[in-house]
């Protein structure tokens, strides 16, 4: 299954029937009057965050949504049937935005079963029966109904997670995230390997909480170098960032750098997130070259540096500890004899 992270699509309520215009006529009565009933109320558009989904591919191939009209009034006072409401259901995290130049906020579905009314249908319209009046013995008149809502929204996926990972490309982000839960993202010695977000779930120390991995961010990706910044989104909800640099990179402190300038460009609070920074790759290095590494990354950092080896195993622990310590009384405690075989992890892939 493709990942899709935004999508355009076109939404309608229902149109309202119409009032009935009839009279009454039954044998023996002199004077039936009118009966015409009211029209049906229109279908509302509906959207609502449901488990199981993590992606807004449907929407590529269905992007029109128009709920039915309710249906007309008839003789002896009978009122329409309404519209049925028209249920979208989008994953977790979903965003409706509107179709304008600032893409502006309308709603954000956050919890599973949470459910919004995005448009309301239109009311039915009244009956001749409703207009019978001392004077006006006999109405003809009656409303057509009230006309639907209609709107192009933008649909947006942030995916939900308390740690996401953060760095240039081939940091060791997706060795990371493989080697602390049972994610199974791609691993390349080239850059760009991860070309979509990836989530799993961490079960350490009797408790287990989600975390992210971002493609990698690059110098420029703010202005669309590389990938650019449109993943940057998936990490918004987090807590705690886990910035991993790589000790083979020529300046470890300017790897950090780029990055931090990155997510300070991009803005939504991304900067001001507590941070855990790890110097990965370790293990090809001596004891003399990692602590002089390591001091020169916390210098430029202002955080305390943690060296590991996310192929190795070497110093995970502690970094899991750190975020753990950042994530707070929030992360789900499991069970100490659960061994996880039957957690499902949650993927956009």
């Amino acid at each position: 299954m493709h990942f899709l992270d935004q999508a355009k699509i076109f939404v309608r309520s229902g149109h309202g029937g119409p009032g009935a215009v009839s009279f009454r006529r039954e044998k023996f009565i002199e004077y039936g009057g009118p009966d015409g009933g009211d029209g049906g109320k229109g279908g509302d558009i509906v959207f609502e965050a449901v488990a199981g989904l993590n992606t807004l591919i449907d929407f590529r191939y269905t992007q029109h949504f128009r709920a039915p009209r309710g249906t007309g009034g008839s003789g002896s006072n009978k009122t329409g049937a309404g519209g049925k409401d028209l249920v979208i259901k989008v994953p977790v995290g979903t965003q409706i935005l509107a179709d304008d130049e600032d893409r502006t906020l309308l709603a954000d579905l956050t919890k599973v079963g949470e459910r919004i009314v995005f448009l309301r249908g239109g009311d039915g319209g009244r009956g001749n029966a409703s207009y019978k009046t001392s004077t006006n013995r006999a109405p003809r008149q009656h409303g057509t109904g009230w006309p639907a809502e209609e709107a192009w929204v933008w649909l947006r996926l942030k995916l939900l997670a308390d740690a996401g990972l953060v760095g240039l490309p081939n940091a060791g982000k997706s060795t990371f995230i493989n080697a602390v839960t049972n994610a199974q993202a791609k691993v390349g010695e080239y850059a760009f390997t991860t070309t979509r977000p990836q989530l799993g779930v961490v079960r350490h120390k009797g408790r287990e909480f989600v975390i992210a991995d971002i493609p990698g961010l690059i110098e420029g990706a703010a202005e669309g170098a590389g990938i650019g910044d449109r993943f940057l989104g998936h990490i918004e909800r987090c807590r705690v960032l886990l910035h991993l640099v790589d000790a083979n990179d020529a300046d470890v402190a300017e790897s950090y750098r780029i990055v931090r300038d990155e997510l300070e460009a991009y803005g939504a609070g991304l900067a001001d997130k507590p941070a855990v920074v790890a110097l990965n790759k370790i293990d090809m290095l001596d004891d003399e070259l990692i602590a002089a590494l390591s001091a020169e990354l916390e210098e430029a950092s202002g955080h305390s540096v943690i060296p590991i080896s996310g192929a190795s195993g070497v110093g995970v622990d502690w970094v899991l500890d750190k975020l753990l310590e950042a994530i707070g009384p929030d992360a789900s405690a499991v069970s100490e004899d659960d061994d996880g075989e039957d957690a499902i992890e949650w993927s956009p892939l």
